[in-house]
């Protein structure tokens, strides 16, 4: 019964309300000695569940930035267990990309992270990432590369790092580029 009621909160969950709902509903009984009735139990349950599923979700944005000084060394040594990745539109790498930057785009990320080893590289001519290894997302001005990691961390994959500065500041610092 609770699972249900969880299942339903879930679904109709609106962020915007939920800071107004949750504290009406937990402080109730929270401040007061008396204990709720049986209904006004699954109540709270669900509620603070929802709270918490809406926290994790806010968690998944939380990819390592990674500074202009930090990345300027991972391109003039690249390793063979880290990518760092441009997911910018291939329109837009024609201006250029980081030295030792691979392209995956952003629109085709999420279905790219679900092929097959062999169909990844034959459509994108680079070995398929593994779920441990360091990604570096970057993309024009970082918003990208930032929905980038998060992509990646609801794959499956654990060491993320965001290149927040992106392809504007890179070429503001006078990075090198390839074309």
């Amino acid at each position: 019964m609770l699972r249900i009621a969880v299942i339903r909160s879930v679904r109709s969950f609106r962020p915007q309300a939920l800071p107004s709902y949750l504290p009406r509903i937990t402080q109730r009984y929270e401040t007061s000695a008396s204990k709720p009735p049986e209904s006004d139990k699954h109540t709270v349950t669900a509620a603070k569940t929802v709270q918490e599923l809406s926290d994790d979700l806010q968690r998944d944005w939380d990819a390592k930035v990674v500074t202009y000084e930090e990345l300027l060394p991972k391109t003039r040594s690249p390793s063979p267990d880290s990518y760092l990745i441009d997911v910018r539109e291939p329109e837009e790498v024609i201006q250029g990309m980081i030295p030792s930057a691979v392209n995956l785009p952003l629109s085709v990320l999420s279905n790219s992270l679900h092929l097959h080893p062999d169909a990844f590289k034959a459509q994108h001519g680079f070995e398929k990432p593994k779920k441990a290894q360091e990604l570096t997302f970057y993309c024009r001005s970082g918003k990208r590369s930032t929905t980038a990691s998060d992509v990646a961390k609801r794959n499956g994959y654990t060491n993320i790092l965001n290149y927040t500065g992106s392809w504007l500041e890179w070429v503001e610092k006078g990075g090198e580029k390839t074309k």
